[in-house]
């Protein structure tokens, strides 16, 4: 009976398992997917103290799918900002949504979706994804400091393994192989180092670079909008032709800012409306679009007096300060005499336009220095409605056929009363408050109101006075004076982030190796291989590159295949990765962790 040895193959079996578990162990340092914890305590569930869970949360937010879900969340929670009025924007326009949604108000309000961001929720996000970020920087940045300051790794055993691979036979030196290889790699930019018997080479570290560069650069677009929120300022002004305005608080037909803005950071300065300029298409499908609004202005800063012009997207710079044009109307000058013939009110009304032609309404107010034919104290009001340019009596229609003053017509209906301007309420200056007020009749009984030409005249009922439309009609520009001390940062924040993420997508993190050495008929096998941090197809034409490159200084052997160079690029095989003792872990990224 005869037996069979195994002790060779059982200890051939057992170098090649050797073998696989080192390489899987080298494996596991280059890899960037998460470790899973097979371990009896991890089946168990895991066991985690008040430290335990502290640690958990933090890894958590500092992930890159919290990241992501918070960046997804802070966008979200911008949209009712956009759809539904503001009250830091425009209180009025808030007030006029809750009267017209009175079932959806108290919902609203506890939400806070009036306020959205300076609510609780959309700051709590704010902040989440700020600590997120700094949370995945900090670390990211120290790891790769020490990777720019340590070598590239050292050559895995078996080159052939590795996804891009090509070698040839030389009569050339080993030493002057490396040396020439040393020569090339370092040439095209790699970092490259003698390690034994191989040339060592990395790169692609912008790769990283962007990837931090994009993460920063987002914090500064956090910081810079928080900072923008905190010290901005921002007001309206309506300015008529000749009139001028001073940048103090009580100058601003609206005004809003920050909780960090103080009125005394205002810049000092002032301007004049001498003139404003509009145009508009006369003809063709495009008949009234706008062509030309500018405003010429003069304004004063520290003494200097200068003009200029202001046009849409064209503002006004001072200092901090930004003065942008942003609507524009008419302004009839209307003659205002009592029942003794004395002016109690003389100027230019300006009316707000409600459609692209500038039919505009509006209202006159008499508040004082009017009496009655029996001497008696009252206040006249006007309810004014403006076309610059009328259709013609009965063609059916009052509203306005074209924005330029081709044919302006004044329609006015006139109260008599209390004007309620001595209430103490806030008002608006554009309407009437009715209330108190009685409309004027003609001696039959019916309400006064007449269709005006420029020059006319309107006499008022029973010895009451009369109201004249003057043939001048001035125009008015409405400003909106902004200091928006973010601005800069954040767009240096864009266009940074940009960048960083161009950088992070299309630079391909890569290692080279060449290894010469002589082999036992006294003839030197050259190796290349290469190695990226993912697929690419550049790499093995990279690679291939390279080896013709070297091939100038170590041709191949009469003996090799007449070819000159093999090229390979094989499958990826999982097994193909370095030394577990010379290949340190190529992920900066914390251990279990993606690319943020």
């Amino acid at each position: 009976m005869s037996t069979t040895d195994t002790s060779g193959t059982t200890d051939a079996s057992g170098t090649a398992e050797n073998e696989r578990a080192a390489d899987e162990a080298a494996g596991a340092q280059l890899s960037t997917a998460p470790t899973e914890d097979r371990s009896e305590s991890a089946i168990g569930g895991p066991r985690l103290g008040v430290i335990g869970w502290i640690r958990w949360f933090w890894r958590q937010l500092t992930s890159m799918r919290v990241a992501l879900i918070l960046l997804f969340l802070l966008s979200l929670g911008a949209v009712p900002g956009s759809l539904i009025p503001q009250t830091s924007a425009d209180e009025v326009k808030v007030q006029a949504f809750k009267d017209a949604h009175t079932t959806l108000t108290p919902l609203y309000e506890k939400l806070q979706l009036f306020d959205v961001y300076s609510s609780v929720w959309f700051s709590a996000i704010y902040i989440l994804l700020f600590v997120s970020l700094i949370g995945c920087i900090v670390p990211r940045t120290w790891q790769f400091v020490g990777q720019l300051r340590s070598r590239p790794p050292g050559a895995p055993r078996r080159l052939d393994r590795l996804p891009a691979y090509t070698t040839w036979r030389t009569e050339a030196e080993p030493e002057q192989v490396r040396e020439a290889a040393l020569a090339l790699l370092k040439g095209r930019r790699f970092r490259a180092h003698t390690a034994g018997d191989a040339i060592a080479s990395e790169k692609g570290y912008l790769r990283e670079v962007g990837n931090l560069a994009f993460h920063i650069a987002l914090i500064v677009m956090l910081v810079a909008f928080a900072w923008g929120q905190l010290f901005k300022s921002e007001g309206g002004k309506l300015v008529i032709e000749g009139d001028g305005f001073s940048n103090t608080l009580t100058q601003y037909d609206d005004f809003k800012s920050g909780s960090q803005f103080g009125t005394d950071e205002l810049e000092p300065f002032s301007f004049t409306l001498d003139s404003f300029t509009g145009t508009y298409e006369k003809d063709g499908p495009q008949r009234g679009t706008p062509r030309t609004f500018e405003a010429a202005v003069g304004y004063s800063q520290g003494g200097a007096e200068k003009k200029a012009v202001i046009r849409v997207n064209e503002p006004l710079v001072v200092g901090d300060s930004k003065v942008y044009l942003i609507a524009h109307g008419y302004a009839p000058v209307v003659t205002v005499k009592d029942g003794r013939g004395k002016t109690v009110f003389h100027g230019a009304v300006p009316l707000l336009p409600i459609d692209n032609n500038i039919t505009s309404t509006g209202a006159i107010k008499v508040m004082d220095g009017y009496r009655d034919k029996n001497g008696k104290k009252e206040q006249l009001g006007f309810q004014a409605f403006f076309v610059p340019t009328f259709a013609g009596a009965g063609k059916g229609t009052m509203f306005s056929q074209f924005p330029a003053l081709d044919f302006p017509v004044m329609a006015l209906t006139g109260f008599h009363g209390d004007l309620r301007v001595d209430s103490g309420l806030p008002q608006n200056v554009y309407q009437l408050d009715k209330s108190k007020m009685t409309q004027f009749t003609d001696p039959s009984g019916n309400k006064l109101a007449q269709r005006m030409l420029p020059g006319e005249t309107m006499t008022l009922p029973g010895g009451a006075g009369s109201i004249t439309f003057e043939k001048e009609i001035k125009e008015w520009a409405s400003f909106q004076i902004s200091q928006q001390p973010g601005n800069g940062l954040a767009l240096a924040g864009a266009i940074a982030a940009i960048a960083g993420l161009t950088g992070s997508l299309f630079i391909q993190r890569r290692r080279v190796w060449v290894r010469a050495v002589r082999g036992e008929d006294g003839v030197t096998v050259v190796e290349m291989a290469g190695l990226g941090r993912s697929e690419s197809a550049r790499l093995p034409e990279e690679l291939g590159d390279l080896a013709v490159a070297l091939t100038a200084q170590a041709p191949p052997a009469p003996e090799a295949d007449p070819e000159a160079v093999r090229h390979a690029a094989p499958e990826a095989d999982p097994e193909a990765v370095p030394d577990p003792a010379e290949e340190p872990a190529e992920d900066p990224a914390p251990s279990g962790e993606a690319d943020k």
